[in-house]
């Protein structure tokens, strides 16, 4: 009995130290920068490692053209490029911020998010 509540202490503390290193990862994620880009450089996208699009270039002699069903064609892609590098970073962090915890369900928690090989096995 006294063992699982020695356990359940531990928990709680490694739980405590995690909230502290999400607020750390997400300040840090905002720092980060990638790029996406589309249409071999056309549009480019600026995304923090949030995900927020920062900043969104066109370049000249695609506006030029006018050619609406293009520009919405690559607009998303540049943007959705963007968001799965920002993904990796955001991983990447989990990961390095997990390692050696051993609370009971992370890592099913982390590959739900899309978080693979995070921390212990």
């Amino acid at each position: 009995m006294f063992k699982g509540l020695a356990n359940l202490g531990s928990i709680l503390k490694q739980a405590q130290q995690m909230g502290s290193r999400m607020h750390e990862v997400n300040d840090r994620l905002k720092s980060v920068r990638v790029t996406g880009s589309a249409g071999g450089g056309l549009v480019e996208v600026e995304l923090n490692g949030l995900g927020e699009v920062l900043r969104l270039t066109l370049d000249p002699s695609l506006v030029e053209k006018q050619d609406r069903e293009l520009i919405e064609d690559l607009v998303p892609a540049a943007v959705n490029q963007g968001i799965a590098k920002a993904r990796e970073q955001h991983a990447a962090m989990v990961r390095e911020m997990t390692e050696g915890m051993e609370l009971p369900g992370l890592q099913d928690a982390l590959k739900s998010m899309g978080v693979d090989g995070a921390g212990p096995a």
